[in-house]
């Protein structure tokens, strides 16, 4: 019996298990990242524009998730022109825009972690830091550091 199958009762057919049993859930990671690329391959194919569009035709180079979500959203509320044959946009591409924000989000909650870490680091007081990130008391960052603390990887 091959390996994705299970055994079956006599006299029926094994059900097959892992990707091609319709009946396992998929693996949320896997089907995110699925999303996440196809997201990235849609946005640059369809409204890279500039070096972006020079590095997509010359090596198949995917914008950032950042410069991919900025420019569906330039896009949509006009305040970016498309490029001469570019396609319009489409409900599709701003899907694939909002399919990439979580992953956009993770990325600056990262650079923010890093950046208090290194703030801390250099013995800088949660006065400061709270007044860099425009809150009203040293609570409100160490708050928020601990916060992101929880949601991002540590960089060990």
């Amino acid at each position: 019996m091959p390996e994705n199958q299970q055994p079956s009762p006599e006299g029926h057919q094994a059900r097959p298990t892992g990707p091609d049993d319709p009946f396992t859930p998929p693996d949320p990671d896997t089907a995110r990242r699925h999303r996440e690329y196809a997201a990235l391959h849609r946005i640059t194919e369809r409204h890279a524009a500039g070096d972006a569009r020079r590095r997509w035709d010359e090596g198949g180079l995917f914008l950032e998730p950042f410069d991919a979500v900025r420019r569906v959203h330039d896009l949509a509320a006009g305040s970016a022109l498309p490029e001469p044959g570019e396609p319009p946009l489409d409900t599709a591409d701003i899907s694939a825009a909002l399919t990439l924000t979580p992953r956009m989000r993770a990325d600056i909650d990262a650079l923010e972690s890093g950046l208090l870490a290194m703030a801390r680091g250099r013995e800088m007081t949660w006065q400061e830091i709270a007044f860099g990130l425009g809150l009203g008391t040293p609570q409100a960052a160490r708050q928020r550091h601990e916060r992101l603390s929880t949601r991002t990887p540590s960089a060990e």
